[in-house]
C-alpha cells in the first residue's frame, strides 16, 4: 500500500508540474520569448535541479519525478529564449 504522505507528494509534484507545461507550450507555439525573464529561468532551473538531487539524495519519487519533468521544461524555454531571440 502506498503511503499517503508519498500520495499527497506525488499530487502536488503533478499539479506544479502541470502548472509550467502551458507556458512551454505557449512559448513553442506562438515561437515568441520575449515576455520571459533569462535571469529568472536560470535561477528557477538551478533551483528545480537543487530539488532534483536532493530527491534523489532522499530516494524520494514524487519530488524526482517533478522536478525531472520541470527542469526539462526549464531548459525548453531557456533553448526557446535564445531560438526565437529577435
Amino acid at each position: 500500500m502506498i503511503n499517503p504522505i508519498e500520495i499527497l507528494g506525488l499530487v502536488a509534484a503533478i499539479l506544479t508540474t502541470a502548472a509550467f507545461l502551458p507556458q512551454v507550450y505557449k512559448t513553442w507555439k506562438t515561437k515568441s520569448a520575449d515576455s520571459l525573464s533569462v535571469s529568472m529561468l536560470f535561477i528557477f532551473v538551478t533551483g528545480v535541479l537543487c530539488w532534483l538531487i536532493y530527491g534523489f539524495l532522499i530516494h524520494s519519487i514524487p519530488i524526482i519525478l517533478a522536478n525531472l519533468v520541470t527542469a526539462i521544461s526549464g531548459f525548453l524555454l531557456l533553448y526557446f529564449k535564445y531560438r526565437y531571440k529577435n
